[in-house]
């Protein structure tokens, strides 16, 4: 993408913090590499609008491997009835992990939404928690912010590609975004699933694309 977006057009920064850097409690293959690029495209302010998601757990949340006793991390377990993968500990609130990368220049960011707060249920996406107690995936409210500004279509970036931006795309498909997704500002848990996240992009009509600042 090298011509100007339109003025209804979001850019969605997911979850660049440092404990998905590489030496960070949940490194992402290579996450260090996109920070640069990041904040190359928020200098520029090519976007009318522009969101950081930001994960925020509480200590002891459910999504995290040190929570239950004799699972190891990267374990799968059913929460809630969905399936749920441990984590190790991350993005704890109040810790330097959780901060918003300061290798980027977040001035131009019109909205950081905190995701995950809730101990009991993970939230990869950043329009949606993951399933709760009741079934439901409860709003972050992000939609509803978008489309006051007439927002019309989305482009995410970030960590991890194959979980929480992946989830982020999907869920403004889901309602009612056109959504494209940065390859190249976006780096995996590991690469091993990028066949599976394209995968997953071609079955909701989710863009590939790859943006320059």
């Amino acid at each position: 993408m090298t011509s100007a977006p339109s003025e209804r057009t979001a850019l969605i920064v997911v979850d660049v913090q440092p404990d998905f850097m590489p030496g960070g409690a949940l490194a992402c293959h290579e996450g260090d590499a996109i920070v640069a690029s990041i904040d190359r495209v928020l200098h520029a302010r090519r976007f009318a609008h522009v969101v950081a998601t930001q994960d925020w757990h509480p200590a002891g949340h459910a999504s995290f491997a040190s929570t239950h006793a004799g699972q190891p991390p990267f374990a799968t377990i059913a929460l809630h009835g969905q399936p749920q993968t441990l984590w190790p500990d991350h993005c704890v609130q109040g810790t330097p992990g959780a901060a918003l990368h300061p290798g980027i220049d977040w001035s131009a960011v019109d909205l950081i939404l905190r995701k995950g707060t809730n101990p009991l249920v993970d939230s990869y996406s950043g329009f949606r928690e993951n399933h709760g107690p009741h079934g439901t995936r409860p709003s972050t409210g992000l939609a509803g912010w978008l489309h006051e500004r007439d927002v019309e279509e989305v482009v995410v970036c970030g960590l991890a590609r194959d979980v929480c931006v992946l989830w982020t795309a999907q869920d403004a498909v889901a309602l009612g975004f056109k959504a494209g997704l940065a390859w190249n500002l976006s780096r995996p848990v590991t690469p091993e699933h990028d066949a599976a996240t394209r995968a997953a992009l071609a079955k909701h009509g989710i863009a590939e694309i790859t943006l320059d600042a």
